[in-house]
């Protein structure tokens, strides 16, 4: 019997997915949006996480540089922390 992962499980393994996504500018991006904000989320807002992790890189940072329309499911305001990018911390 397979057993369905905890809240925290699923935090991991989203954890893991957002800052291995095969390029230094999404892993930054999108894991920096999950440190920054995981911490805070529920059941809701991990669900939105894990359906946006199945996008395409391309199309994420389009949505969050605000270069592309945001699909209506995604839509709210988890985009809109998104977009203000001010979790994006670049290591020199």
């Amino acid at each position: 019997m397979v057993q369905a992962l905890t809240l925290e499980g699923r935090k991991q393994r989203a954890k893991f997915r957002a800052w291995h996504r095969g390029t230094r500018e999404a892993d930054f991006m999108i894991g920096g949006f999950f440190d920054r904000y995981h911490a805070a989320w529920g059941e809701e807002e991990l669900g939105w996480f894990e359906a946006l992790l199945e996008e395409d890189d391309v199309d994420v940072m389009a949505w969050a540089l605000k270069t592309a329309p945001v699909p209506a499911r995604f839509e709210g305001p988890l985009i809109e922390a998104m977009q203000r990018l001010d979790y994006v911390d670049i290591p020199r």
